[in-house]
C-alpha cells in the first residue's frame, strides 16, 4: 500500500476495459508551447530590456521597485506547486472537505509576516533574509542558517520537477525527459538572465494560466454532472461534506485545531522566512506596498483552496455517474486528477493541452523562485562577504552563472530523483522538516532580545535533529508496520497545497489502525503541527543556552533587529520589569 493511501478509501466505480493512455492532439501540444515560449518570451524581454545597464540590485531585488499587485500573484504562485494542483483534490475526493478547513490559518498566516516580519526585513535594507541572522548575532549564525536553506531547497527542486512530470508520463504517455528538460532549460534561461524582475512577471502569467486551467475543469465538469448544485448534492449524500472536527488531539491527522491552528505555523515559515518571498517582500517600492502584497494573498489563497477543492467534489461526483477503468481505478492518489482531466476533456481539443498548462505553471513558478533565491542567497551570503572587491559587471556575471548552475543542479537532481524509488518520499520530506528549525531562528532573534549567538547555534541543530528524528522516524514506523513505499515507476505525493505540507504530508499515513503510545504516539504527530514543535523546540534550547553563557552580556544588540512588536508589549509591563530585562529601548523607526 502507497504511503498516504487509506483503506477508507472511497469505493471507485470501474469498468471492466482498462483505459488506453490518453493522448494530447495537435492543439494541445500548441496551447502548452504557447505556456513555454511567452513564458521564455517574458522572460528574456526583462532580460534585454536595459541590457549592459543592469546592476546587481536589478537582477536580484528588482531595482526595489515592484507594485504590490505583481509581488502578491508572484507569492502565490511561488509555493502553489504543480504538486499542490494535483495532490488537494485528490485529497477531497478521498477524505472529504475538511482539509478545507486550512483556509481559516491563512488570515493570521499572513498578518503575522505582514505587520511582525516584513517590517524588520524591509526597514533593514537587506537583500538577503540571512542577513537578518548577521545583524542580530553574526556571521557563523548567518552562515548556519544559509547552508540550511540551500540543503533544504536544491533536495527539494528536482523532485518538483521530477514528480509532476511522472505523473503526466503514466496517464498521458507525455515523454518524462522531454518535459522535464524542457521546463528545466526554459527555467533556467529566463531566470539567469532576466533575474528578479523576469521571474515575479513570468509568475503573474502562470498564476492566470493557473487560474484558467483549474476553472476550466470546473465548468466542464460541474456541467457534465448538472451543475455545481448537484455536484454538492451528490457530496452530502456520500458524506463528503465535512463538519467542524473540534478534536484538540494533536495526533488526529485533520482536525479543525490542525488546519486553522498548526497550520499558522506552517504559513509562517513560508510566507514569514522563507528567502523566496522575502526576497520579493524587499522588492516592493515601498515599505507600504509590500505589506499591502501579503494582505493580497489572503484572498487569492482561499481562491486557489476553494477551486482546488471543487476540483475534489466534481470529480467524486463525475465518477459516481460514469464508470472509472480499472487503470484508473489502481492509480496513484496524485493521478486521479490527470485522469479525470483526460477523461473529461478528451473531446475538447486544446483544453487538456491548457490543464497541462496549467499544471507546468506552477512548477515553473515554483523552480524560478527556487533558482533566485539560492542564487542571491549564494551571491549575498557565502561569496560576497569573502569578496567583496568584486566589481558591478563581475558581480552580475557571477550571479547568471549561479543561477544556471542551480538550474543545472536541478536536473541532476531531477536524474536522481527518479533512481531514489522509496527514498524518494524521505526526500522531499526534507523540506517541511527544515522549514519549522528556521522559523524557530528568526523568532528566536526578532522576540527575545536575551538570545546570543551560542544560543541560536545550538537552538537551530537542536530543532533540526528533532525534526529528522521525528520526520525519519515516522517513516521508519510507517515501513516497519507493513506500510510498503511506492514503486518506483510511479508517483505518490498526496495532498499538498504548498511546499511545506507537500512534504509533511507524505510522513503521516491517512489513516491510523490502532492507537500508538509512547515514541509511537510521537512519530504519529500531525504533520501540520511539526513547525510549530520543531520552531518551539530551537526557541526553548536557544533560550536556555543563551541564559547558561550569559545571554546579550558583553554583546552589542541592534535595537532595529528586534521585532517593533516587542516594544509594544514591553510597554505593558512595569518599569522594574523595563529595567530588569534591558529591553526598554526596542523600537524601530522607518
Amino acid at each position: 500500500m502507497s504511503v498516504g493511501i487509506s483503506t477508507s478509501t472511497p469505493l471507485l466505480p470501474a469498468s471492466d476495459t482498462d483505459v488506453v493512455t490518453s493522448t494530447f492532439s495537435v492543439v494541445d501540444y500548441v496551447v502548452f508551447a504557447l505556456l513555454l515560449v511567452l513564458s521564455l518570451a517574458i522572460g528574456l524581454y526583462h532580460a534585454f530590456r536595459g541590457w549592459g545597464r543592469h546592476t546587481v540590485g536589478q537582477l536580484l531585488m528588482a531595482d526595489r521597485k515592484m507594485g504590490c499587485l505583481p509581488v502578491a500573484l508572484s507569492l502565490l504562485a511561488t509555493f502553489q506547486s504543480a504538486v499542490a494542483i494535483l495532490g488537494v483534490p485528490s485529497e477531497i475526493y478521498r477524505f472529504g472537505t475538511q482539509y478545507w478547513f486550512l483556509g481559516c490559518c491563512y488570515f493570521l498566516g499572513l498578518l503575522i509576516p505582514a505587520h511582525v516580519f516584513i517590517p524588520v526585513f524591509y526597514r533593514l535594507h537587506l537583500t538577503s533574509a540571512y542577513e537578518y541572522l548577521e545583524l542580530r548575532f553574526n556571521k557563523a549564525v548567518r552562515i548556519c542558517g544559509t547552508v540550511t536553506f540551500i540543503f533544504q531547497m536544491v533536495i527539494y527542486m528536482g523532485v518538483v520537477l521530477y514528480a509532476p512530470s511522472l505523473a503526466l508520463n503514466a496517464v498521458t504517455g507525455f515523454d518524462l525527459w522531454l518535459s522535464v528538460l524542457t521546463l528545466g532549460i526554459v527555467c533556467t534561461v529566463y531566470t539567469a538572465l532576466g533575474g528578479l524582475k523576469a521571474v515575479i512577471w513570468t509568475d503573474v502569467f502562470q498564476t492566470l494560466v493557473m487560474f484558467l486551467g483549474q476553472l476550466v475543469v470546473i465548468i466542464v465538469g460541474a456541467n457534465a454532472v448538472g451543475g455545481l448544485g448537484s455536484v454538492w448534492e451528490v457530496a452530502s449524500q456520500h458524506g463528503l461534506i465535512s463538519g467542524i472536527e473540534l478534536n484538540p488531539d494533536p495526533f488526529v491527522r485533520h482536525t479543525f485545531w490542525t488546519l486553522a491552528f498548526g497550520g499558522v505555523f506552517m504559513m509562517l515559515s513560508l510566507y514569514g522566512v522563507n528567502q523566496a518571498q522575502v526576497q520579493r517582500y524587499l522588492s516592493s517600492r515601498t515599505e507600504k506596498a509590500a505589506i499591502l502584497s501579503c494582505y493580497a494573498v489572503f484572498p487569492c489563497q482561499q481562491v486557489v483552496l476553494c477551486m482546488s477543492c471543487l476540483i475534489g467534489l466534481v470529480m467524486f461526483a463525475y465518477y459516481q455517474k460514469n464508470p472509472m477503468s480499472t487503470q484508473q481505478a489502481q492509480a496513484a492518489p496524485d493521478q486521479f486528477v490527470l485522469y479525470f482531466v483526460m477523461d473529461l476533456l478528451k473531446k475538447l481539443p486544446g483544453l487538456p493541452g491548457l490543464f497541462v498548462a496549467c499544471l507546468f505553471s506552477g512548477s515553473l513558478s515554483t523552480i524560478s523562485s527556487a533558482f533566485n533565491s539560492l542564487a542571491t542567497v549564494t551571491m549575498e551570503d557565502l561569496i560576497r562577504p569573502w569578496f567583496p572587491q568584486f566589481s558591478e559587471v563581475q558581480a552580475i556575471m557571477l550571479s547568471r552563472i549561479l543561477a544556471f548552475g542551480y538550474g543545472l543542479l536541478c536536473l541532476g537532481m531531477a536524474y536522481i530523483s527518479s533512481q531514489m524509488g522509496p527514498v524518494l518520499q524521505a526526500a522531499l520530506s526534507i523540506f517541511g522538516m527544515v522549514g519549522g528549525p528556521l522559523l524557530g531562528l528568526f523568532c528566536l532573534g526578532m522576540f527575545f532580545p536575551c538570545a546570543n549567538p551560542p544560543g541560536a547555534i545550538v537552538g537551530l541543530l537542536a530543532g533540526l535533529v528533532m525534526a529528522f528524528w521525528i520526520g525519519i522516524g515516522s517513516i521508519v514506523t510507517k515501513m516497519a508496520s507493513g506500510m510498503a513505499p511506492s514503486p518506483s515507476n510511479i508517483s505518490s505525493f498526496p495532498l499538498p497545497t504548498n511546499l511545506t505540507t507537500i512534504a509533511m504530508t507524505t510522513l503521516m499515513p491517512s489513516t491510523t489502525h490502532s492507537r500508538p503510545t509512547g515514541l509511537q504516539q510521537l512519530y504519529s504527530l500531525s504533520y501540520l503541527w511539526y513547525s510549530a514543535h520543531n520552531s518551539t523546540t530551537v526557541i526553548v534550547v536557544g533560550l536556555i543556552v543563551s541564559w547558561l553563557t550569559g545571554g546579550m552580556r558583553g554583546r552589542t544588540l541592534n535595537p532595529r533587529t528586534i521585532s517593533p512588536v516587542v516594544s509594544r508589549l514591553v510597554e505593558l509591563l512595569p518599569l522594574s520589569c523595563q529595567k530588569r530585562f534591558h529591553c526598554k529601548n526596542y523600537s524601530q523607526q522607518p
